[in-house]
C-alpha cells in the first residue's frame, strides 16, 4: 500500500472546500487507516462529507465530522441586494471613459460594503470593477476587485553617469541581456533557480492553497506575464524641482511592469469562487462577490493577497538584479508600486476602509509610483498629492481605448516597425493588441490627473521586451 498515502490534490477529487478539514481527513488516514487503500480511503471520506452526522460517535472520525458540520454552517451563502442608488464617486477625465465602464463601475457602487470611490483616467471595462476603478469597503475585501494579478506592478531602476554612452556603446549587450534575462509569457518558468526570502516565507506552509501554489511560484519568480507586461531600458529625465534626492537631468533607467504570475492567479481564482459561494449577488454585480475580514476565508485572502504582493515584487528585484549583473551597473535609485491590490487605509474621518486599486496607483501625499504610456511614448515619474476625492489614487497607465480584439485587427506589424523605426525604439515580442494604437493618449491622461500627481520626471522606452 506504498501509494495509499493521501494528499490535498487527492481530496480535492471529492470536492472538500475547507482547508482545516483537508488537514484533518489526511491525519486521521494516514495515521488509523494506514492499511486502507488510497480508493478505500477517499470512499470512506466521501461518505462522511455527504452524512457527516452519522459520523459523530466513530472513534476516529467524529473530530472530522464535527469540523466538516461547523464548516458548512458557517458557509451557507447569504443573498445581498443592491442598493437603490450608488453611492457618489468622482470620475476624472469623463471624456476618456465608456458608457459602459460608467455602468459598471455604478454597479459597484451600489454594493453595500462600499463606502466610497473613484474613477481614473485610464479607465476601461473589467471583470467586476473596472480598471482603473478604486472603491473603499467596510470590513469586507472583493477578490475580483484586487483582479487576477495580484500586486502586478511597476518598478524603476535608475541609473547615474551612463547616458552620453551607455545605449550607443553596450547597444548588443543591452539587447542580449534583455533576451537572455528575462522570461515571459503564461506558465513561463525560470531556466535555473532563483533564491529569493520570500520564498522561505511560513505562509507557503501555513495555508493549503499556498502549499498548492508553492512549486509554481518557485519555478517563476523572477519571470513575467504576457499581455501589457514588459521590461524596458530607456532615458530618465529628472524634473528641477523633483523630489528624489537627485539632480535635475538626464539617466538612464530600467523600468518593469508584471505582477504575481501564476502564484496570484492561482490565489485569486481560488478565492473568488469562495467569495462567489458564500455571497449571493443578482446577477450583474456577481463578480463583486466579497469575503468578511472577520471569516476565516476572508483572513486567509487577506494573508495570501499580502504574500502575493510581496512575490511579485520579489520577481521584479530578481530581473533587475540579472540585468545588472550581466551589465555590471549599480542603481542609485528604485520605485515601485502596486496597482492590482486591497489596502487598509483610514479615511480622513478616521475610518478605517479597506481600499481596492484595481489598475489604480496609490498617490497618497508624497508616494511615489510609476505611470507608463506605451512602447512609443513617455512613461511619468510621479508623487502623489493626496486628493481625498481620488481616494489617494491616480492612473496606473495610459489605459486601453481598443479592446485586445479590435487592436489585432486595426494595426499592422509593417506600421508598428515604422513607428519603432521612426522613434529609435528596439522591440523585441509584443503582439498587435499592444500597439500603442490601442491605448489612450498618455498626455491627455496626465492633465486630467494634475490635482492627484506632482510630474518628477520622465521615462522614455528605447529597448522593450515583451512575450511574445
Amino acid at each position: 500500500m506504498g501509494n495509499s498515502k493521501l494528499k490535498g490534490k487527492d481530496l480535492d477529487k471529492i470536492n472538500i472546500k475547507s482547508d482545516k478539514a483537508k488537514s484533518i481527513a489526511i491525519n486521521i488516514m494516514s495515521k488509523f487507516f494506514k492499511h486502507v487503500s488510497k480508493a478505500e480511503k477517499l470512499e470512506i471520506l466521501q461518505n462522511l462529507f455527504n452524512n457527516p452526522e452519522q459520523f459523530l460517535n466513530h472513534p476516529y472520525l467524529h473530530l472530522l465530522a464535527e469540523e466538516y458540520i461547523d464548516f458548512v454552517e458557517e458557509n451557507v451563502a447569504k443573498c445581498y441586494e443592491l442598493k437603490n442608488k450608488p453611492e457618489d464617486y468622482t470620475i476624472f477625465g469623463n471624456k476618456l471613459i465608456s458608457d459602459r465602464t460608467i455602468k459598471q463601475m455604478d454597479t459597484a457602487m451600489s454594493l453595500p460594503i462600499v463606502k466610497s470611490g473613484a474613477l481614473m483616467p485610464d479607465a476601461h471595462a473589467g471583470y467586476g470593477l473596472p480598471i482603473g476603478g478604486v472603491v473603499a469597503c467596510e470590513n469586507a475585501v472583493i477578490p475580483y476587485g484586487v483582479g487576477l494579478d495580484i500586486g502586478c506592478r511597476m518598478h524603476l531602476s535608475i541609473y547615474e553617469g551612463l547616458v552620453n554612452k551607455f545605449f550607443k556603446k553596450y547597444n548588443f549587450a543591452v539587447k542580449t541581456a534583455l533576451n537572455e534575462m528575462t522570461h515571459f509569457g503564461i506558465g513561463r518558468m525560470q531556466n535555473t533557480y532563483e533564491e529569493h526570502p520570500v520564498l522561505s516565507r511560513k505562509e507557503f506552509r501555513e495555508i493549503y492553497i499556498l502549499r498548492k501554489l508553492f512549486g509554481k511560484a518557485k519555478g517563476q519568480i523572477g519571470t513575467s506575464g504576457s499581455g501589457n507586461h514588459f521590461v524596458e531600458f530607456g532615458l530618465i529625465s529628472l524634473e528641477k524641482d523633483n523630489t528624489l534626492n537627485l539632480a535635475a537631468g538626464e539617466y538612464v533607467g530600467i523600468l518593469s511592469h508584471s505582477g504575481s504570475r501564476g502564484l496570484g492567479a492561482g490565489i485569486a481564482n481560488h478565492y473568488i469562487d469562495v467569495a462567489k459561494s458564500k455571497c449571493k449577488l443578482p446577477s450583474g454585480a456577481k463578480n463583486l462577490a466579497w469575503l468578511d475580514l472577520d471569516s476565516e476565508e476572508g483572513q486567509e485572502y487577506w494573508i495570501s493577497m499580502n504574500l502575493a504582493g510581496d512575490y511579485a515584487q520579489a520577481c521584479h528585484e530578481v530581473i533587475h538584479r540579472k540585468l545588472e549583473k550581466a551589465l555590471s551597473i549599480k542603481a542609485v535609485k528604485t520605485i515601485q508600486n502596486h496597482h492590482n491590490f486591497a489596502w487598509k487605509e483610514k479615511q480622513a474621518d478616521g475610518k478605517e476602509l479597506i481600499v481596492h486599486r484595481k489598475g489604480a496607483t496609490p498617490a497618497q501625499k508624497g508616494v511615489y509610483g510609476i505611470i507608463p504610456g506605451s512602447m512609443l511614448s513617455a512613461g511619468y515619474i510621479v508623487s502623489g498629492k493626496g486628493k481625498e476625492g481620488a481616494i489617494n489614487s491616480a492612473s496606473h497607465g495610459a489605459g486601453r481605448k481598443l479592446s485586445r480584439g479590435h487592436a489585432k485587427h486595426s494595426f499592422t506589424r509593417s506600421e508598428l516597425n515604422k513607428q519603432l523605426k521612426d522613434q529609435g525604439v528596439y522591440l523585441s515580442g509584443a503582439g498587435m493588441d499592444e500597439a500603442p494604437g490601442a491605448y489612450k493618449d498618455i498626455e491627455e491622461v496626465m492633465r486630467y490627473q494634475k490635482d492627484l500627481v506632482h510630474i518628477e520626471g520622465k521615462f522614455i522606452p528605447k529597448f522593450v521586451k515583451m512575450d511574445k
